[in-house]
């Protein structure tokens, strides 16, 4: 099944200690941040409706409640396959996906996710540590995946680089960075420390139900290329993995 987010759904961007931006960034859902109280750059920034700001109000808090109950559920799935630390060039399936040892994660080129035909595809990203995106990095989506359903599990802080484009829920522990010019189809919600932006652009991640009726939602790629070590199997022959597959207040419930 998919990581439920509660009421941090309604979010684009939640800090826990701040939220600092610098230039137009734009978003259309909720901005906030919980139990710190401050939020700056906001203008030149812009919340567009629906969305709506929360300082260090009981909305903002229940939020950082319900982020807190979707990381937790989100890092103690089991995984499917260990990937290399660069997820640079892989096509993946739904799964859920580390690091050896939950190590950190990057990406310097594009990474690849397909949905097989079934939109309810889920994909989990986990590490223990840091998640660090570079420039002109590219996460894409083919054959029905959909954004609502990506989730990055982020130990310690995760990083966009400048001019990337990211696809996914980022769940960090401590804070969250997104550089320059950064397109993010998604959420950034941070649990303890700041969510720091500069000029980027927010959107509501999609989440369409209907099959494809093409072979996929996104210009054509490279071949696959096999770069994941295959699911381990338990005494009695049963696979590791317990794989899986967004609307508006009151509860985010996708």
């Amino acid at each position: 099944p998919t990581v439920g987010l509660g009421t941090s759904g309604n979010f684009a961007v939640l800090g826990g200690e701040a939220v600092t931006n610098t230039g137009p960034t734009t978003m259309g859902m909720d901005l906030g941040v919980w139990p710190g109280s401050s939020i700056t750059g906001f203008p030149p920034g812009l919340v567009n409706a629906p969305g709506t700001t929360h300082t260090t109000d009981s909305v903002a808090q229940l939020a950082q409640s319900d982020l807190t109950t979707a990381y937790d559920n989100a890092a103690g799935r089991p995984l499917n396959a260990t990937t290399t630390s660069d997820l640079v060039g892989l096509t993946l399936p739904g799964g859920v996906y580390a690091g050896t040892d939950k190590s950190p994660l990057s990406l310097s080129g594009t990474l690849v996710l397909d949905g097989g035909g079934d939109p309810s595809t889920v994909f989990i990203f986990q590490t223990d540590s840091t998640l660090i995106t570079g420039s002109s990095s590219t996460v894409s989506l083919i054959n029905g995946a959909q954004e609502c359903n990506v989730f990055w599990q982020v130990g310690s802080s995760a990083t966009l680089g400048t001019g990337s484009v990211f696809v996914g829920n980022i769940l960090a522990l401590t804070s969250i960075t997104v550089t320059t010019g950064v397109t993010v189809h998604g959420r950034a919600l941070a649990r303890t420390g700041a969510v720091t932006l500069d000029t980027d652009t927010f959107s509501a991640p999609t989440c369409d139900l209907t099959p494809p009726t093409s072979d996929s939602t996104s210009p054509p790629t490279s071949p696959p290329t096999s770069s994941v070590t295959p699911p381990s199997t338990s005494p009695g022959g049963n696979s590791d993995t317990d794989l899986g597959p967004d609307v508006r207040r009151p509860a985010y419930t996708g």
